[in-house]
Formats: C-alpha cells, structure tokens, sequence
C-alpha cells in the first residue's frame, strides 16, 4: 500500500485547481475534485479572498509552470544553521524582517524558518528553502489564519486546526480511525490536523519536536508541523534546488500537479518579496 501524503489526499486530476482564492474571486465554495486512480472523491475547503495576501502586504502572483522544469527562487535565508536556543533573538528579527515583506505571521514565519536551519544542519544536500514550506503552509491553512484563526506566541492555533472527517460519504475519501481520537478527536475516522495538515497516521511516522523541552510532537504546533514537513520533503535524498528534486518532494507531499503549481506560485513570491532590493 503506498504510504499516504501528510494530508492524505489521495492524486487529484490535472486541471483542478486547489483551493486558492483567484482575483477574480470574492471566495470560493467547497470543491469537489475526483482522483484519477479509482472512484474517490475527496472535499477540499474553499478559501475567503480576504484570508490571501491581499488583505497583508503582499499579492502572490499565479503561476502555472510544467511539472519538473523549473524550481522557485530560493527565499532570504534563516539566519544560522542547526538551531540553538541562544539564536533565538537573531532568528525573531530575521522573521519579523520576512513577516513586513510577505505578510505571513512573524511567529509563523520564525517556525519556517527554524525548520529551514534544523535541515540545513542535518540535511545540507537537501537544500531546502522556508519559502517552499510557506507555500505548504499558505495552502494547506493560510499560515494558521484560515476562517479568522491565528497561531499564538506559543505557536499553537488559536483553536485547534482539524479536518473534515475522512468518512467515505459523497465527495470524501474514507479513512478509518488510526489513533483512537488522540489527535482528532475522532474514534471512528481520521482528519487531517494542524497547519501543515498531516493525517494521524503520517504524524506517527514523521512527527519531531522542534524545540528541545521533552515534549511530544503536536501537529498542532507549527514549529513541530514545519519540521515535520521539512523532513517529509527532503526524504529519499532529494535536492529541493534542482527541478526533479523539488517537484518529487511536493507532489509526494500533495501527488497534484495544480497543487505543485500553488504552492511553487506562494514559493517564489515570496522569495521575490524577500529578495535584496
């Protein structure tokens, strides 16, 4: 069987298009998108125009490149890397710095880029950029700000990020129950949980805490989900600099071209919008 994506959405055909608001757009209604393999439907949420960058400093611009013929530009570098606690102070300006060009949260931000550093240390061939896992993130919840929810100081959801229930009705793909309801609160299905949207049973194996109190890993928390995520891409030896590398890395993450296009599109706008004037 193969293993599910983070967010456990099955392939979705070429030609859709993920859940991100269009200018053209005042919002979105739910979505319903076929997989191609099979006869599973899975929902996907639609997105207020509001909730974009509109409402921030920053419009991202829509781009639609071919799959493994290009990669985004890489973003403003985190400032160190393996992440002590002593680079806290340099790491909050570095994210305060990326949060005036882009709008993204600068706790948010800060948790990207932590993410960044703990791979630089472990996985330099890897080559991974925040901007990627931003593009991840504006996706998947907008940063943690979908519906009018915020992540906090302690980088915790005002309320709890969790998805419909995997139930199998019309227009949702059924997943069973894996974790008793310890993540989702759900005993008799699974959901998708947190700002990175992991299933319960892709957290098992993937999720890392990534600051160094004992805890355990929280999906929940967007330093662990943005770890946990980093990881997830830069899996199997890929090098996100290069087209095949980053392209392999995202659509293992969501096996969706339009998906890939999104997030590339929130990728290197970003990096332009944090680029050296």
């Amino acid at each position: 069987m193969t293993e599910p994506t983070p967010s456990g959405r099955p392939r979705v055909p070429d030609g859709h298009r993920s859940p991100l608001p269009r200018p053209a757009l005042a919002r979105l209604a739910l979505t319903l998108l076929v997989v191609a393999t099979g006869l599973t439907l899975i929902l996907t949420i639609g997105v207020h125009k509001e909730d974009d960058e509109h409402d921030a400093a920053l419009v991202i611009p829509d781009q639609r490149p071919r799959s493994h013929e290009t990669v985004p530009r890489v973003a403003l570098a985190a400032p160190v890397d393996r992440p002590r606690a002593s680079d806290q102070a340099e790491l909050d300006a570095w994210a305060e710095q990326v949060a005036d060009a882009t709008g993204i949260p600068a706790r948010v931000a800060s948790a990207y880029g932590r993410a960044e550093m703990w791979l630089r240390g472990e996985r330099p061939e890897c080559r991974l950029s925040w901007g990627t896992l931003a593009g991840i993130g504006r996706v998947e919840s907008r940063h943690g700000g979908l519906d009018g929810n915020s992540i906090g100081d302690d980088g915790r959801p005002e309320r709890p990020i969790i998805g419909i229930a995997l139930d199998g009705s019309p227009g949702v793909r059924e997943i069973r129950d894996t974790d008793d309801g310890r993540l989702d609160a759900d005993i008799s299905w699974d959901r998708a949980v947190g700002p990175m949207q992991f299933l319960p049973e892709t957290w098992e194996r993937w999720g890392a805490r990534a600051t160094s109190d004992g805890a355990e890993p929280d999906p929940q928390d967007i330093d662990d989900a943005a770890l946990a995520a980093a990881r997830y891409l830069c899996a199997q030896g890929r090098d996100l600099a290069t087209p095949q590398g980053w392209w392999d890395a995202v659509l293992a993450y969501n096996r969706s071209v339009d998906y890939g296009q999104d997030v590339f599109s929130g990728a290197d706008g970003y990096a332009e919008a944090t680029r050296p004037q």
